[in-house]
């Protein structure tokens, strides 16, 4: 590939997997409104969210294995108007339930937009490239992430949560098609390559489990948070609207930066101090967040996606690191673990702040702290072994 063609890549990649994210998260912002619409609970309601990603967590691992057989395009082509269409019927339907499975359907067809693209660029794409288009990739997710937030609630103020759905998924039609168009097809040798290692070996490999839960523990406390902020920022202490509440989802643009940094001190102080560092980190940021002050609260979030990202950054950097084969399915448990965890977080935390407020959420948290802190501990200890 010219240069020019690498960059062409790069765009592509970063407008189908922002597309993707862009999803994920649309209700966020706008969760009270739509209890209080749906006559549902504080917990039913958070199935919104959390089913889209139980449903990426259940699909990742086979999605992974269609990636090992079959060309990328259909694999995208089918996901992304399945997402699409799932994502339409979000916006007309008047059924609880009925949106709830058609998020589950959106999360069950993201991982053809995410993981699978990613392992097909690792295949395809020379070592001297993979870092960078990797680099949009990363970068996509985050900046998706937020945008779908974003979109939730400031398309609400104007019209109703239920077009933010329609524009979604419009862009996600639009990237998909253009994907499906320009990718380069892979070299029949590429897609005859064959790595024996199997899951099983991997999840005897304790130091990539610590890596695993490790960040699977930092997700649950992230996810929780950003989850229930809009509930927190609507009490009497706070009694913040809409508007003023999405706004502060653009912490999240934390995540685009830290990447790059948490590498660099991972290289330089090591992976085990610098998990031990980010779980200080946000549990400070968490102690914060429980004093009712609009500028403390922002100061709490931006340490928690510092902390967060951090984390995140140096656990799959490491382990990858770790790894001489079986990169594709070793990500794919990191995504598992990651999902699974989100969906579990967001639940159980839903009955903690059902149960004792925003305070009992933050309580959680902090025990959750002692997954990744212990990881960072034993992580220390292996690297001075």
């Amino acid at each position: 590939m010219v240069k020019d063609s690498y960059f062409r890549l790069q765009f592509i990649v970063f407008a189908l997997v922002a597309a993707a994210y862009t999803n994920m998260y649309l209700v966020q912002p706008v969760l009270p409104i739509m209890q209080t619409e749906f006559s549902a609970d504080m917990v039913t309601i958070s199935f919104t969210t959390s089913f889209v990603i139980l449903g990426m967590a259940l699909s990742n691992l086979p999605a992974g294995l269609f990636a090992d057989k079959l060309p990328i395009q259909p694999i995208i082509l089918t996901g992304g108007i399945l997402v699409a269409v799932a994502g339409l019927i979000c916006a007309i339907t008047e059924n609880l339930w009925i949106l709830i499975g058609a998020r589950f359907i959106q999360g069950i067809f993201t991982p053809p937009l995410t993981a699978c693209l990613a392992a097909y660029l690792a295949k395809t794409l020379p070592p001297s490239r993979i870092n960078i288009v990797l680099g949009s990739y990363v970068s996509a997710t985050v900046f998706g992430g937020m945008s779908s937030r974003l979109l939730g609630g400031w398309i609400h103020t104007a019209f109703h949560w239920r077009y933010a759905f329609v524009a979604a998924s419009l862009f996600t039609l639009i990237t998909t098609a253009i994907a499906v168009r320009s990718l380069p097809k892979a070299s029949r040798r590429t897609e005859q390559q064959h790595d024996s290692t199997g899951f099983l070996q991997l999840l005897k490999r304790w130091e990539l489990v610590r890596l695993f839960i490790c960040t699977a523990g930092v997700y649950a406390i992230f996810s929780s948070i950003f989850n229930y902020l809009p509930y927190r920022l609507g009490e009497p202490s706070f009694a913040l609207s809409t508007e003023i509440t999405t706004m502060l989802y653009l912490v999240y643009i934390v995540g685009i930066f830290i990447g790059p940094i948490a590498g660099r001190i991972n290289n330089r102080f090591g992976t085990g101090n610098v998990l031990i560092a980010g779980s200080f980190i946000m549990g400070g940021a968490l102690a914060i967040i429980l004093l009712p002050s609009v500028t403390t609260f922002i100061i709490g979030l931006l340490g928690i996606c510092t902390g967060f990202f951090t984390i995140h950054a140096t656990a799959v950097g490491s382990l990858n690191r770790k790894l001489s084969s079986g990169q594709g399915r070793a990500n794919a448990l990191y995504v598992l673990f990651y999902y699974i965890s989100g969906w579990m977080g967001i639940t159980i935390s839903g009955f903690a702040y059902k149960q004792g407020g925003w305070s009992a959420l933050v309580y959680l948290c902090m025990a959750i702290l002692i997954i990744p802190l212990c990881a960072g501990i034993g992580e220390r200890k292996s690297n001075n072994a």
